[in-house]
């Protein structure tokens, strides 16, 4: 299963903006890709801006922007709640990003997010372990990981312990 993947508002704007027909297309692509993998992620703030952006400056038909709103709901997108709001003020301390890319990030950790997709952003900044992608410049892929799992026995091998001569 592919990790989650955070979508940023711009994402989704361009996808319904027909005046760059490159960038519409690569959202669209990012898009149906995450629905395939079952890996969108997103949050309440970035949806109220979609909605905002593509009724007011796209001049697209409340009623169409509602539904696509709504379609996005099946993301479960996370609240702006106390949770979110103390994470993207240590986000924006700790990085000196702003008020608002501040909370994308913080809505990308908060969902365990391995990618955040948005050209706010600077491609290939890191967060911990969240990594930012412009879609408009990436591959839909997520990136490999960069260490390698080890196991290690917890317990000691079953049995008596040896006696040591003494």
């Amino acid at each position: 299963m592919t990790a989650p993947v955070f979508v940023d508002a711009s994402v989704f704007i361009y996808a319904r903006d027909p005046r760059d027909a490159l960038k519409q297309q690569r959202a669209a692509e990012w898009i149906d890709w995450l629905w395939q993998q079952r890996a969108g992620r997103t949050s309440m703030q970035v949806l109220a801006e979609f909605y905002a952006a593509v009724t007011g400056r796209l001049q697209l038909d409340q009623d169409i922007a509602w539904d696509e709103v709504k379609r996005y709901l099946a993301w479960t997108p996370l609240p702006t709640d106390e949770a979110l709001l103390r994470g993207a003020r240590e986000v924006e301390r700790r990085y000196k990003l702003s008020w608002w890319d501040s909370l994308a990030v913080a809505a990308a950790q908060l969902q365990d997010c391995a990618i955040l997709a948005s050209e706010d952003l600077e491609d290939g900044m890191s967060f911990g372990m969240l990594k930012v992608r412009n879609p408009f410049t990436s591959v839909l892929e997520e990136p490999s990981a960069a260490y390698l799992v080890q196991t290690v026995p917890l317990h000691r091998p079953r049995g008596r312990p040896r006696r040591v001569a003494g």
